[in-house]
C-alpha cells in the first residue's frame, strides 16, 4: 500500500493520514481481511510521528473501516471494500463541508441544484 500526504494541506495530520487509508480501501488498494502495515512502518513511510498514525487508525476503527486483532494487526473490516468508496467519499465530503461552515442540508441542496 503506497500511501502519501499532501504537504500543503492545512487539516491535522491524523485527519490526512486517515483519508489515505480511506482512499486506498475505496479504490481497491486494500481489501476486505487485508492486513495493513504497522503503524510504525505507516509513520516512517508518511514521516508522522506514530502517535498520529494510531490516531488515524483508531478513527478509522470507531468507523468500522478497520479491525483491530491482537497478534493479527489491524486488517480491513469485512464490510468495507470498493463497493463502499462512494460512501467513504461522502462522508468524506460531508466532513469537509462542516470544516467550512456548510451543513448536510447546504451539501444535499448543492447536489440537487447541479445540472
Amino acid at each position: 500500500m503506497l500511501l502519501s500526504l499532501d504537504k500543503s494541506d492545512t487539516r491535522p495530520l491524523h485527519e490526512q493520514v486517515a483519508g489515505a487509508v480511506r482512499r486506498a480501501i475505496a479504490e481497491g488498494e486494500c481489501g476486505p481481511g487485508d492486513r495493513l502495515p504497522s503503524a510504525r512502518d505507516l509513520s516512517a513511510a508518511l514521516d508522522v510521528n506514530v502517535n498520529t498514525v494510531l490516531r488515524a487508525l483508531r478513527g478509522l476503527r470507531d468507523e468500522g473501516l478497520l479491525e483491530f486483532r491482537r497478534g493479527r494487526g489491524v486488517t480491513v473490516a469485512e464490510g468495507a471494500g470498493p463497493h463502499s468508496g462512494l460512501q467513504i467519499r461522502v462522508r468524506e465530503l460531508v466532513a469537509e463541508a462542516a470544516r467550512l461552515g456548510y451543513s448536510r442540508t447546504d451539501v444535499i441542496d448543492m447536489i440537487r441544484g447541479l445540472p
